[in-house]
């Protein structure tokens, strides 16, 4: 059933005002779309429950909270069959905040915040580059960050 669930323009337009403010009141959803609060909730539960609508989400100026490095960075795999083993592993470091399996030249690329260079250097050389199945990395540190916007929904 979830799999035919067809958006609507009210669907649109709450998920619009919610990718814009996530803490935003239905009520005040309501008033926008012109349609009750209780709609809101409905239609939230039901966008929840299909997986088009997974929590929500804070975003953080890490460097105001003295993680002033952003890097991304590339991973050579051994071989594809390992992903899922070095997926799980860098889950469980703290400042890789993004992971995505990736065509090209990576196997998988991620993004790390880290306190300083020294911090992203201890976090590169004691517990990523050891990991099982990762052959090599490249880094590339972000200088600054010009553009970090959700999409709006058409």
């Amino acid at each position: 059933m979830a799999r035919n669930y067809e958006l609507d323009d009210t669907d649109r337009n709450i998920l619009n005002l919610l990718i814009q403010d996530a803490k935003m009141p239905y009520t005040e959803i309501a008033r926008k779309v012109n349609v009750s609060g209780g709609t809101v909730h409905v239609r939230m539960a039901r966008l929840e429950e299909i997986g088009i609508v997974q929590g929500a989400t804070l975003r953080i100026d890490y460097q105001k909270l003295g993680y002033g490095v952003s890097a991304f960075l590339g991973i050579y795999l051994l071989k594809s069959s390992v992903y899922t083993s070095v997926v799980t592993q860098l889950k469980e470091i703290p400042e890789v905040v993004s992971i995505h399996f990736t065509t090209g030249a990576y196997g998988v690329f991620a993004r790390l915040v880290c306190r300083d260079t020294q911090h992203l250097r201890d976090v590169l050389h004691d517990r990523i580059q050891p990991i099982d199945g990762i052959e090599r990395t490249e880094t590339l540190i972000s200088l600054e960050e010009v553009v970090n916007r959700p999409t709006q929904l058409t």
